[in-house]
């Protein structure tokens, strides 16, 4: 007789993901708006570093004449008032002096890159704008102490994120390396003559080289950022995803438990029905249908036009109802067709509606007559 030997295992520990199972499930609204919440969105770093760098670029060559030609005149302003300066200081210059011109330079230089520097403010806000819309929130600036964690961060270092950020910034070294090499190869004759030509020729030719290359390199670099900016949302697309395990259990805490809400009707079931046999004994009249329903009613002509349904019920509920009736001497009348006709078509608290009032009048004035109150 062999041994027989039973071996139990859990299937779950083979998921890909765990105990709740591979997630395969696209990410609810609730957890793309928590996320976004806690500052988690699909967004590349690089797209708003490329556009910047774009506009910075298209800015200088349409308007470096200009920035040129301001920046010029101010050294000029200042070079030919060094000599008023020291005339009228005895050959030196007081320190008062001094500090108004460099603050005068400042004001002045600010003045000339403000332009550039709005740009490129409202470049990054857009490209913001673009990914993520606009919804701010404080959440990622607040201190959390698993953000200092040595596992983690040693984790970091050795995920796939971090594989693809060295990725990423391999393929821009390489990209710029190899624009400026060809840029420079095109143009490195022209840059023979910068002694030959006069200091304005020499700036206007760098100036034109280096917005020519920075043109190139921008172009490039905005192409691999639209390529990052698919790629993040693509593994935001993926991080995001929910086994069904966590659908299912988003749902009951959306909806609630279908077993809690099934317990608190059941509770708010019993609470009507006890305020329904607690007015009962107002009842002027119940009807059954003898067996399986019973519809009391009540007519009080100075506080509703109609008769008021003010407790009804099928089968065992119909029979506490009539033995209700029964203890409180409230006539028990059966009308088969009426009794069915109210129960389904009149809530506890409604009046009877005009098309029962003939049938309804008949059955009370009934009751009034064997009561001898009519």
């Amino acid at each position: 007789m062999g041994i027989r030997v039973i071996l139990t295992y859990n299937l779950q520990f083979y998921a890909k993901d765990g105990p709740g199972g591979e997630k395969t499930e696209p990410a609810t609204e609730k957890k793309l708006s928590d996320a976004r919440k806690e500052g988690q969105v699909a967004k590349s770093k690089e797209l708003n570093t490329a556009l910047g760098l774009l506009a910075l670029f298209l800015v200088l060559k349409f308007w470096v004449g200009s920035l040129g030609t301001n920046l010029l005149t101010m050294f000029q302003t200042i070079y030919n008032r060094i000599p008023y300066l020291t005339k009228n200081m005895g050959g030196e210059v007081q320190t008062h002096e001094i500090i108004g011109v460099i603050n005068n330079t400042l004001l002045r230089i600010a003045v000339i890159v403000l332009p550039v520097f709005a740009i490129g403010f409202l470049v990054a806000f857009l490209g913001d704008y673009m990914q993520v819309k606009w919804r701010p929130t404080t959440k990622p600036l607040q201190p959390k102490f698993s953000k200092i964690s040595p596992a983690k961060g040693i984790k970091k270092i050795f995920s796939v994120q971090s594989l693809m950020e060295l990725l990423k910034s391999v393929i821009k070294i390489v990209i710029i390396v190899m624009v400026a090499y060809d840029t420079l190869k095109d143009k490195g004759s022209m840059l023979f003559i910068l002694y030959d030509i006069s200091l304005n020729q020499a700036i206007v030719l760098v100036g034109d080289i280096a917005i020519s290359l920075g043109l190139k390199i921008s172009y490039i670099y905005v192409a691999v950022a639209l390529l990052d900016f698919l790629y993040q949302k693509w593994k935001f697309s993926e991080d995001m995803k929910m086994t069904k395990q966590e659908v299912k259990d988003e749902f009951k805490n959306a909806e609630g438990d279908p077993q809690i809400k099934g317990k608190i009707r059941q509770k708010m079931r019993e609470a009507s029905q006890r305020r329904m046999m607690q007015n009962l004994p107002q009842a002027d009249v119940v009807i059954t249908n003898p067996t399986h329903f019973a519809v009391a009613i009540k007519y009080d002509p100075d506080k509703a036009d109609a008769p008021v349904v003010i407790a009804k019920g099928a089968d065992n509920l119909a029979q506490r109802i009539k033995k209700i009736a029964k203890d409180n001497k409230i006539e028990i009348v059966e009308n088969k067709p009426l009794a069915r006709m109210l129960y389904a078509n009149v809530e506890i608290g409604e009046l009877v509606p005009p098309e029962l009032y003939q049938a309804v009048a008949e059955v009370l004035a009934m009751v009034y007559r064997m009561q001898g109150k009519v």
